[in-house]
């Protein structure tokens, strides 16, 4: 009832005095109107409409593979699902180039001799297609270096090649689907600890640079030699999970490059040992895919609740999520999760007919697993460029960017990101969620996603600590990332305080405290 949630909220404010403040006053502003608080959890719990949200972005439109025909299904049906609920200037907005995108028409592998049996197998995004039904010989290709690849010229034409793994599989003996425990949330809330004595950074880029140039060495050679095509095999992938990728971080990779395709560990591991046994493998394959040119351009979807006060309507308060995905599967977990829960907070804050004193904008990012070039590209058009610090007018009307990525677990607290100054803050939105779970706050960092971007300009930029579920062991990236491995009711309590922290955020009076500007960055990494 109204009464037991006023009641739970009001003893969940008291327990957690302690940590509301740092040695300062408790706000008035920031105490969460009870009301509010009520109205948005009756809505995200029993007015849900975020499984619902999330089946469109996943079952209906498919993999969402930047700027390829899946990717616009979904983010055309979520620009129109927010006019429908009453946003303003909804748009698919472009952010810079992206390049060609990629779309898979067919793919079948089989082993042909010494037996038939299909294969669980997909193909990186941007490789060639096999033109038609093909065979070949499975030759092992083992050189370390440019010079060892030399042996094998002349004796790869309309060869499938796979390379040594000495990976072994082992059961596993612990559960793949796990929530924080109240340790794990203790010792996440301790600084991050000192890293003992190992290869520094810049000899650990210099390794990743000679490995990747390599890489490239090995494509062209396989490329000019005539190979068929290429098996790979992901470290992580077992008991018939893939994890796929791209060919390469960007999506310049030629189409005519050699057909790289991602077996299962257990299929990979027993054509590797019949190859070191000598015993002749054939394997056949029919793979069509087409790269996709027309438009390069990449594209965010964007919407807005305008703001109505006089003096702050032109400042900024922004949630959003990555819409693109891999091919493999539906990217349900990644992040179809995080975008249907973005939406369904806006889609909660309109039908309670608020009336925010600044804008909400909502931005759905794509280009984010190729290197985050929708958000990068996004805020260096609108507030500024982290190489050179040269910030727009804009930049300091933001509040705050509130990002979902980490899976489909529940909310358990926020990554302050460094601003120890917001702590009080968010422990007061964190408080009407207490009984729900969500009540840690650390100063530590978390990066590899769109708040990055934000956080490189100097604007608060902030990912919500999520339960793991099995987001690290088997969606992440995989082919089993569907919509059956979302957690509903853990989707419901995110949007809750999502919906929530935007709210406070666009209604108090000031903006949110601000960490010191970052110095440029120059071409350095983003993360």
């Amino acid at each position: 009832s109204t009464d037991m949630r006023k009641s739970s909220y009001a003893l969940a404010l008291m327990l957690s005095g302690a940590t509301m403040f740092v040695g300062e006053e408790l706000k008035a502003q920031d105490q969460p109107d009870p009301s509010i608080v009520s109205q948005i959890r009756d809505q995200a719990f029993n007015q849900s409409q975020v499984m619902d949200i999330a089946f469109y972005l996943t079952d209906v439109s498919g993999p969402r593979l930047t700027s390829s025909p899946g990717f616009f299904r979904a983010a055309n049906w979520a620009k129109t699902s927010l006019s429908k609920w009453g946003l303003s200037n909804t748009a698919l907005e472009p952010w810079g180039d992206f390049g060609s995108s990629w779309e898979l028409e067919k793919s079948y592998l089989a082993l042909k001799l010494p037996y038939y049996q299909p294969l669980l197998a997909y193909p990186k995004a941007w490789t060639a297609s096999t033109n038609g039904p093909v065979s070949g010989e499975v030759v092992l290709v083992d050189a370390k270096d440019s010079l060892g690849l030399l042996a094998y010229k002349g004796k790869l034409a309309g060869k499938i090649v796979i390379f040594p793994n000495q990976d072994t599989i082992k059961p596993s003996y612990t559960p793949e689907a796990t929530r924080y425990q109240d340790s794990d949330l203790v010792k996440l809330q301790e600084p991050m600890p000192q890293r003992g004595p190992r290869m520094g950074d810049s000899a650990m880029r210099a390794q990743f640079r000679t490995r990747g140039l390599f890489a490239r060495q090995q494509a062209q050679f396989l490329r000019e030699e005539g190979a068929l095509m290429v098996l790979s095999m992901t470290v992580r992938g077992k008991d018939g999970t893939l994890f796929v990728q791209g060919a390469g971080q960007n999506a310049q990779n030629s189409p005519a490059s050699v057909l790289d395709m991602v077996l299962s560990a257990e299929d990979y591991h027993r054509i590797l040992r019949l190859v070191k046994a000598g015993i002749p493998v054939t394997l056949e394959g029919d793979v069509k895919s087409k790269m996709i040119s027309d438009d390069k351009k990449g594209y965010n979807v964007v919407g807005e609740i305008p703001g109505t006060d006089p003096t702050l309507k032109d400042q900024i308060v922004m949630l959003g999520g990555h819409l693109d995905s891999w091919h493999s599967s539906t990217g349900a977990t990644d992040n179809a999760a995080g975008s249907a829960v973005m939406l369904e907070a806006v889609r909660i804050l309109k039908a309670l007919n608020i009336k925010p004193k600044r804008t909400i904008r909502i931005v759905l990012w794509s280009g984010e697993e190729e290197g985050l070039f929708g958000s990068r590209g996004y805020v260096k058009n609108h507030f500024g460029d982290p190489a050179t610090m040269q910030l727009t007018p804009d930049q300091a009307k933001v509040s705050a960017y509130y990002n979902l990525d980490n899976g489909s677990g529940k909310i358990r607290g926020v990554y302050l990101q460094g601003n120890e100054k917001v702590r009080p803050i968010f422990a007061q939105w964190l408080a009407p969620f207490a009984d729900l779970g969500a009540s840690t706050l650390t100063i530590r960092n978390t990066g590899s996603t769109d708040h990055v971007s934000f956080d490189a300009v100097g604007i608060p930029g902030f990912q919500f600590i999520q339960d793991p579920i099995e987001y690290g062991t088997r969606t992440h990236h995989s082919n089993m990332d569907s919509y059956d491995h979302l957690q509903p009711d853990d989707l419901k309590q995110a949007a809750a305080i999502v919906a929530l922290f935007v709210y406070q955020t666009a209604m108090r009076a000031d903006e949110l405290p601000r960490k010191d500007l970052p110095q440029p960055r120059g071409n350095g990494p983003m993360f």
